[in-house]
Parts: structure tokens; C-alpha cells; sequence
């Protein structure tokens, strides 16, 4: 695969609007590309700045035959995983779920929503 080609991938950006000391301005990573991130002043620039973070990066790698990461897709999670909790707490989800008249299975994605 060329460089173009990852470019093209839908991998996953997170952007985040900051205000702290050193001003206004928009934050943003690639998160499946440890370390690739950019700022901007804009929403516009950090878009175009963070494709240019993202060119680069991708070319380092390739030129020292380093693996890619690709972005995965929600078909590769079961939609499933097991948390172990204290007693009391499964207690406690299990009363307010009752009193809610859902499951404990619909509270929990509720609770993980938020």
C-alpha cells in the first residue's frame, strides 16, 4: 500500500476545543496512530494540519519498514465484555434497575452512555 492509500482509510480522529494558558484552539490525534496529533487555531486548520501529521507519520513508517496500524471497524467487537464489581454494587445496579423497570443489561449501557 502507498501513502495515499492509508490516507483513504477511515481511521478515527478525536478533536478536542481547548481553552487553558495557552489560549484558544482545537486539539487532535489519530487515535489507531500512537503519537500522531496536531493543533490548530481552527477547525479547518486542524483538520489540514493533522492530515499533514498523519502523511508524515505514515511515510516514517513506511520508509523504516515499520507496521501500519489500520483502523478497525465496529465489526471486530463482539458487543460484549465482563466487568467484576464488588457485591454491594451489583446489589445497588440491581435495586435501581428493578426500581427503573429495566434491565440490568439496559441500565449499564445507560450508565456507559452518559
Amino acid at each position: 500500500m502507498e501513502v495515499a492509500d492509508y490516507m483513504k482509510l477511515p481511521y478515527t480522529r478525536l478533536v478536542q476545543e481547548m481553552n487553558d494558558e495557552s489560549g484558544h484552539y482545537f486539539y487532535g490525534r489519530i487515535l489507531e496512530l500512537d503519537g500522531c496529533q496536531s493543533t490548530s487555531d481552527t477547525l479547518n486548520g486542524l483538520y489540514e494540519s493533522l492530515n499533514e501529521a498523519m502523511e508524515g507519520y505514515i511515510e516514517i513508517k513506511m520508509e523504516n519498514n515499520l507496521p501500519i496500524p489500520v483502523p478497525e471497524t465496529a465489526s471486530d467487537y463482539s458487543g460484549k465484555f465482563v466487568v467484576r464489581l464488588p457485591k454491594s454494587l451489583h446489589q445497588r445496579l440491581v435495586i435501581e434497575a428493578e426500581r427503573e423497570g429495566v434491565s440490568l443489561n439496559q441500565l449499564a449501557l445507560y450508565k456507559l452512555a452518559q
